[in-house]
């Protein structure tokens, strides 16, 4: 959802017109908007209230923190009002705070932040400081700003300890351009993903949840922005690794693809998925392993036919599918498929 701010005189105007529309109150709030052209005596001629009434004045500027700033006034005359604008209105941060902002700003697009604040901010003898702050980095840039950025750390969620073959994962994310994310969430359950695309890899966790099945998925997965071959052979095996640990005679289903793919080679990206299929062939089949194929892209015919084609030569159930297919009706079929019976 895509969230725009609004200034504050604006929303107290919605407010007050349609909180009487759809729920019969009248907001007793009154509020008028001072611009550059506003001229005051026709300001007041629309609005009496404004002549009769002790005032608040501050900027609109979608900014809070204004009395600190000297740029909130109260119980002022409509004169008074007039004054405190005139003397405000246009006039530029200028000096030490304008230019740190400036600088603070360069600083943050340079590096690839994704989110930086300071809070509180002040300065103390006209120089800047920012006493506290919290600052984001995109790390799919990392690749470009790792001299920049020098030993910086992506510290994990307070309480969040990696296992080996998520740190395994982790450190292969690290090295790479692309995207490599795999958390284990539930070890000895039924249901596995291996899904390419940020996007795809939630509607298929998202859908399995949907059904029902929650307590089954065993692993949220997810590798994209066009991993190499070898790459995703070491992806693939951690992932049939975990997929396949601790066989207790039930079937399995492992979820393999993604949405439709613009510029990823399906067919390179399943090269090195097929390589790893076929090393942890063992495994698979004392798992019970049924594997559900759903991928579209380019090269994806190709891709596709080389996944049925293993399936044969493995002897493992391989369903293959292309864009024709849904991927919430692929985990249905993966789900009815584990839970039929043994």
């Amino acid at each position: 959802m895509a969230r725009k701010k609004i200034r504050e005189y604006d929303s107290k105007r919605l407010l007050k017109e349609h909180l009487k529309r759809l729920a019969g109150i009248d907001l007793q709030i009154l509020s008028a908007q001072v611009t550059q052209l506003t001229d005051f005596a026709e300001l007041v001629n629309q609005q009496p209230w404004l002549s009769t009434m002790k005032l608040v004045v501050k900027p609109d500027m979608l900014f809070g923190k204004r009395g600190k700033s000297d740029l909130l006034a109260l119980n002022l005359d409509i004169a008074q009002v007039k004054e405190f604008v005139q003397e405000r209105l246009g006039v530029e941060a200028r000096g030490k705070i304008g230019d740190f902002i400036k600088g603070v700003f360069a600083v943050f697009q340079d590096l690839d932040f994704s989110f930086l604040e300071m809070n509180p901010f002040t300065m103390v003898n006209e120089e800047p400081y920012p006493l506290d702050m919290r600052g984001e980095l995109d790390d799919t840039a990392a690749f470009k700003n790792f001299k920049k950025w020098g030993n910086v750390e992506f510290p994990l969620p307070f309480g969040r300890v990696l296992s080996s073959t998520e740190g395994f994962i982790h450190d292969l994310d690290e090295k790479t351009s692309a995207s490599l994310k795999f958390t284990v969430l539930n070890p000895n359950r039924r249901i596995w993903t291996m899904i390419a695309g940020g996007g795809a890899s939630v509607i298929y966790a998202d859908t399995v949840g949907d059904l029902g099945y929650a307590s089954e998925l065993g692993n949220y997965a997810e590798y994209s922005g066009a991993p190499n071959e070898e790459e995703v052979l070491q992806y693939a095996k951690v992932v049939l690794d975990c997929a396949t640990a601790d066989p207790d005679g039930r079937k399995r289903a492992l979820l393999i693809g993604g949405g439709i793919a613009n510029f990823t080679d399906v067919a390179a990206t399943f090269s090195g998925i097929i390589r790893a299929l076929r090393e942890k062939e063992s495994k698979l089949k004392a798992a019970r392993m049924h594997i559900y194929v759903r991928r579209g892209g380019p090269n994806y015919q190709t891709g596709l036919a080389k996944m049925r084609k293993l399936g044969a030569e493995l002897g493992i159930p391989i369903e293959v599918y292309g864009p024709e297919a849904t991927m919430t009706g692929i985990c249905k079929q993966a789900i009815e498929c584990i839970m039929a019976a043994a």
